[in-house]
């Protein structure tokens, strides 16, 4: 009997939206036009679609594919096409996307004339050959998981009873039930037809990377190397994912029928993911070495002998420290956020998620100021002329951050008239809240940037350049804030979105849904479009001008 679903025609915006916002961060964000092809350049962009793309390979989501909850009232369930094909699209179509769109982000070329290459290029002239193997040891193994559970019967869930103890002053109890599974042959359909798309995605990637046109100013030798470092990142990922198919193949497998009594199961499987996983974080690409650049991509000696100064490398060592500051509210975060909740009066929904999203901005501006703070106390003088940059602010991160405004205004907004429609109280208030206060802790970093002393003894424009540094993170810092903000918002308050835009409309009409997955779907891209600011790289300390290129320029 084939399988029928009818995925909503939304649904299919969530991706389209995820992949415009991937491109243009890795094209105007990652690798502006003005960058130019440099080592340094291409080595930044393949790196950010290897974190990209491993952002968008998670499986954590699809891990209880096929299994029915014993609890009927708990959500996300995934037995039905409806919830299977999207918890698998997202995670296998999403890697392969990000890593085909590194490749059509790379620069076109620049010269009115080019040269030619004769020679034509294979993929197995850059594929990196020990992970090759390992990568198809990883398909088959996981291949054989799937196909196992083909042969594998389904059995309905038992609702969960507890029992009192044998004697009447016993106080032990016994809990019976337990969870039960779709048929086995639906799981490996599934499952297999995943592992299929991943393996034919890999292979006209890896044609896409083999095929790509050279990159002028790099030589043959260097652009060879490029091609490896980006297949050693796609089939990293893949092999990852494949692991991770596995593993939910496992986890259907170890389930046992609580018709029969058993209770208990491990996950064999689940380990040899965690160590695919470990080998594959291990398993590091090659790196491009400094190939010749022209004059239009040397910088200046000057600016060259900047990056040297001590005040310089102060402000890049605080570049550091603002991944370990974001991570600290991870741990601590929780346990606070709820007790805001709780002094304040709202639920923990809104102030969980929220109240670290908002912790973690507040301790990364606060290292932004303090790294301020210190640069003028070990080098500013009052004699020295302060300078500013002409653009503080390079255009495409200013773009970001007046959208996520206008993101955050509008589902703020939206989120008040549905929860003023449901009478469920004011839910929006934390985010907006905590949004505020966010905003209010960038001002002390914004002003001690503009006010900090000047450098004496700094080459020609290096003062201008940290302060563009320091406001560069700044805003990026309340873009990512306010983007995660609208996330939270969208993941919490779904049904306010369906109080105002309507579930009919949407082709979903039951009331008793907790969750409303237009607006979930939102949601995770936005929270995937946060993350992706939090991490937009600073541009160099300073940039020249490219070289006007002559009218002709003939190749050799």
């Amino acid at each position: 009997m084939p399988v029928q679903f009818n995925l909503p025609p939304l649904l299919l915006l969530g991706p389209l939206l995820a992949a415009v916002v991937v491109y243009v961060v890795l094209r105007w964000v990652i690798w502006p036009p003005r960058t130019g092809t440099t080592p340094s350049s291409v080595s930044e962009h393949a790196l950010w679609v290897g974190v990209i793309g491993w952002l968008a390979s998670s499986l954590q989501g699809a891990m209880n594919l096929g299994i029915i909850p014993a609890d009927h009232s708990a959500g996300g369930t995934l037995t039905s096409a409806e919830t299977i094909a999207p918890a698998l699209t997202w995670s296998v179509l999403g890697c392969l996307t990000v890593h085909a769109l590194g490749q059509i982000t790379c620069p076109g070329p620049r010269r009115l004339r080019r040269q030619a290459v004769l020679s034509v290029r294979h993929i197995g002239d850059f594929l990196p050959r020990r992970l090759a193997l390992t990568t198809a040891a990883i398909f088959l193994t996981a291949a054989a998981a799937i196909a196992r559970t083909a042969t594998l019967p389904g059995f309905p869930a038992v609702a969960t009873t507890t029992v009192p103890g044998d004697s009447p002053d016993s106080d032990s109890y016994f809990s019976g039930g337990g969870d039960g599974r779709i048929p086995g042959q639906e799981v490996a359909g599934w499952l297999g037809g995943a592992l299929v798309i991943l393996a034919g995605g890999t292979w006209l990637v890896l044609w896409l990377i083999a095929s790509r046109r050279q990159l002028e100013t790099l030589d043959a030798a260097d652009n060879a190397v490029l091609r490896t470092i980006a297949m050693n990142r796609l089939l990293r990922t893949v092999a990852t994912v494949a692991a991770g198919l596995g593993v939910i193949a496992g986890n259907f497998a170890a389930r046992p029928d609580p018709a029969q009594g058993a209770t208990s199961w491990t996950n064999p499987a689940g380990l040899a993911g965690t160590v695919v996983l470990l080998v594959m974080w291990w398993w590091r690409p090659p790196r491009l070495a400094a190939a010749g650049l022209g004059v239009r991509n040397r910088p200046e000696a000057g600016i060259a002998a900047g990056r040297q100064h001590p005040a310089a490398r102060l402000v890049s060592s605080l570049g550091a420290l603002l991944g370990p500051a974001a991570a600290v509210p991870l741990l601590a975060g929780a346990f606070f956020a709820q007790a805001l909740a709780v002094a304040t009066g709202y639920g923990f929904a809104g102030f969980g998620l929220a109240g670290v999203a908002a912790l973690m901005a507040a301790a990364v501006l606060l290292v932004i100021t303090a790294g301020e703070l210190l640069l003028q106390h070990n080098y500013g003088t009052p004699d020295a002329p302060r300078g500013w940059p002409r653009q503080p602010v390079s255009p495409a991160l200013l773009t970001t951050a007046v959208l996520a405004l206008l993101v955050f205004l509008i589902v703020l907004i939206v989120t008040a008239v549905g929860n003023a429609r449901l009478a469920e109280g004011q839910a929006w208030v934390p985010s907006g809240l905590l949004a505020a206060g966010v905003c209010a802790a960038a001002l002390p970093a914004l002003v001690t940037a503009k006010r900090r002393r000047g450098i004496p003894d700094a080459p020609a424009g290096l003062d201008a350049a940290l302060r563009a540094i320091t406001v560069h993170r700044v805003v990026r810092t309340l873009a990512a804030a306010l983007t995660a903000q609208a996330a939270v918002l969208l993941l919490t308050q779904s049904n306010a979105w369906a109080a105002v835009l309507g579930r009919a409309a949407f082709g979903w009409t039951d009331p008793a849904e907790s969750s409303w997955w237009p607006a979930i779907t939102a949601g995770a891209v936005l929270g995937v479009a946060a993350t992706v600011i939090a991490v937009i790289p600073v541009r160099a300390l300073a940039r020249p001008a490219p070289a006007p290129l002559p009218r002709k320029e003939i190749s050799a």
